[in-house]
């Protein structure tokens, strides 16, 4: 007891702000020369280690939160995870793709892409919801696949978080300037600087770059008071959205519905694939469980609620603009401002962009408090310098994680267009709620230790077949989308795998909230996860291949180390405490 109080004491006496070799890399591994040529020559036996190991819920609650040596403050009710769920989700996404993914792929049928999409979106979501709920720390799906599968997958997922946290970021606060633009009545462009830079990097945007930097100033102030502002912004645009449903049904011409499909169905789920990024973003209301006075209740309650709500209004966006004007004459810029110019209503448009931008502005906001508790997380695991994981005594925020993901975005922002970003981001998406619907499957039907041996080899193989057909299924699609033979093979198969998990024992029952007809919901979001990612094109596979070598790189000359040795630090503590209890036990014997 006496050594926790002077730990304690110690911290409070610590600063903040301190930056010596031991805030960021204090693991044995990095302590000198030697210790590191030593860890890199047990490279495999402790990438093996790590592969196979798992930590769990107490951990991820407990031990892990310590290293940020200040606690979060319990500040948030459902009320504040609802509108953080609507300033987080609803931004730049509906405002730019759907006029984009009309016009190119989808035709009037972009309504069908957005329900496609919504579904998908919401089966991730009860995935999340019943993890923030079970296990409410700041790591989001990072905690929860540390705990299911393992660390060497955690830290994949980890690193894409961290991209599509940055690149995400950066996307927006460009699309920022582009709408602010627009509301000023000046030409494209004109506000950023003219370079001879690459195509796609020669636009340099400064504008981006100061709204970044004011969002993350205002997440590291106070979480209460970004929440009231965030509850402020989002009524606005709301009340803007409501405007635009209402406006472009009172102008809508039912003819401009036909030909409905014109590109067929592929044209649909590709168009689908690529508005998904406007349902990115719900993940952020997980990572705040931590701050959340009674999580049990109201997360589910913030994620559902605000996710329900929110297809519904995308849907209803999507046809309004298909009505209003022909999918050929759709603007791919500024759809919804063109849309109501060519009904008269020319003064709309700076209504629309002024609704686009307080939705933009709420996301890069609810975005900078969410990426951080990512960060945050990852840090305490040492996956990256434990620095990033402190949080600050009076704020309670964490500072350090909130400038690393905004120096990063800032710099990407700065350069690179928003075309480059949105393609990259939508892989990255996509692939983490696949690996939590896995993850989920694997909680329920598996606990270290109980289940049988013949059961886990079971569960392997049923999951095996889940990801090949939906793999199988998304290859076809995109080889041969009018053919049928594939489905005939792929489908079944899917269905097979389903029913065999079904037939397994669960092992785990949730506590408090629970994700209905299990295996089937998680089986059908790893299914459409994965055909959505098909559907995108090979470019933003080979970015999203490049990044996970680069993060692989990372992950063999540094964070494998790293974590290795926080691991075998935290089980020598256990096997001290087994110790010193049986040393009393002993001593108090008769």
């Amino acid at each position: 007891m006496g050594s926790n109080g002077e730990m304690s004491d110690e911290i409070q006496h610590r600063s903040y702000w301190r930056f010596s070799k031991q805030d960021f890399l204090p693991e044995e591994s990095f302590q000198s020369w030697g210790n590191y040529r030593s860890a890199l020559s047990q490279t495999c036996f402790r990438f093996k280690d790590r592969l196979i190991s798992r930590s769990d819920d107490v951990s991820e609650i407990g031990e892990l939160r310590k290293q940020s040596e200040n606690e979060m403050k319990r500040c948030l009710t459902w009320w504040d995870l609802t509108w953080f769920g609507f300033g987080s989700v609803v931004g730049a996404g509906i405002f730019v793709l759907t006029g984009q993914e009309a016009h190119e792929h989808a035709g009037p049928a972009i309504v069908l892409s957005y329900v496609a999409s919504g579904v998908s979106a919401m089966l991730s979501v009860f995935c999340y919801t019943e993890f923030a709920v079970e296990v409410p720390v700041a790591g989001g799906s990072f905690a929860y696949l540390r705990i299911e599968l393992g660390d060497f997958v955690a830290f994949i997922t980890a690193g894409n978080i961290l991209l599509e946290s940055i690149a995400g970021s950066a996307a927006v606060a460009r699309a920022w300037t582009s709408y602010f633009t627009n509301l000023l009545n000046r030409p494209s462009n004109s506000l950023r600087i003219h370079t001879n830079l690459a195509e796609g990097f020669n636009l340099l945007d400064p504008i981006a770059v100061g709204v970044l930097v004011i969002a993350a100033t205002i997440a590291i102030i106070s979480t209460r008071k970004t929440s009231l502002i965030n509850w402020i912004a989002t009524a606005l645009n709301t009340a803007v959205i409501l405007f635009v449903i209402i406006a472009g049904f009172v102008h809508a011409n039912p003819s401009n519905l036909k030909p409905f499909l014109p590109f067929g169905a592929k044209g649909v789920f590709q168009a689908a694939a690529i508005v998904y990024f406007a349902y990115g973003g719900f993940d952020n209301i997980a990572t705040m469980a931590e701050e959340t006075k009674n999580p049990s209740r109201d997360i589910p309650i913030g994620l559902l609620g605000s996710m329900s709500i929110i297809t519904v209004i995308y849907c209803l966006m999507a046809l309004t603009l298909s009505m209003m004007q022909k999918y050929t004459e759709i603007d791919t810029g500024a759809a919804y401002s063109v849309a109501f110019q060519s009904v008269g209503m020319n003064w709309a448009r700076y209504l629309v962009a002024l609704g686009a931008l307080k939705g933009m502005t709420t996301v890069l906001l609810v975005g900078a408090l969410g990426q951080a508790r990512y960060t945050t997380h990852i840090a305490r695991a040492h996956m990256i310098p434990p620095w990033f994981a402190l949080v600050h005594p009076k704020t309670g925020t964490p500072i350090n994680a909130t400038l690393l993901i905004t120096i990063s975005s800032a710099l990407i922002a700065f350069f690179s267009s928003l075309d480059v970003l949105a393609s990259l981001l939508s892989v990255s998406t996509l692939f983490i709620f696949m690996m939590m619907a896995v993850a989920l499957l694997v909680r329920r039907y598996h606990v270290k230790e109980i289940t049988p041996q013949t059961n886990l080899l079971k569960l392997v193989f049923f999951l095996l077949i889940i990801i090949a057909s939906s793999m199988g299924t998304s290859a076809y699609w995109g080889l041969n989308p009018n053919g049928w033979v594939g489905y005939a093979i792929t489908i079944p198969f899917w269905f097979l795998g389903t029913i065999g998990l079904s037939m397994l024992p669960q092992q785990r029952k949730p506590k408090f909230w629970g994700v209905p007809l299990v295996p089937w919901l998680p089986s059908l979001s790893i299914a459409t996860n994965i055909f959505l990612m098909g559907s995108l094109g090979a470019e933003a596979f080979e970015r999203f291949g490049i990044c996970t070598v680069v993060m692989l790189i990372y992950y063999v000359f540094f964070g494998l180390h790293a974590t290795y040795d926080m691991a075998h630090l935290h089980r020598k503590a256990q096997a001290k405490e087994v110790n010193n209890g049986d040393m009393i036990g002993r001593n108090e014997g008769p």
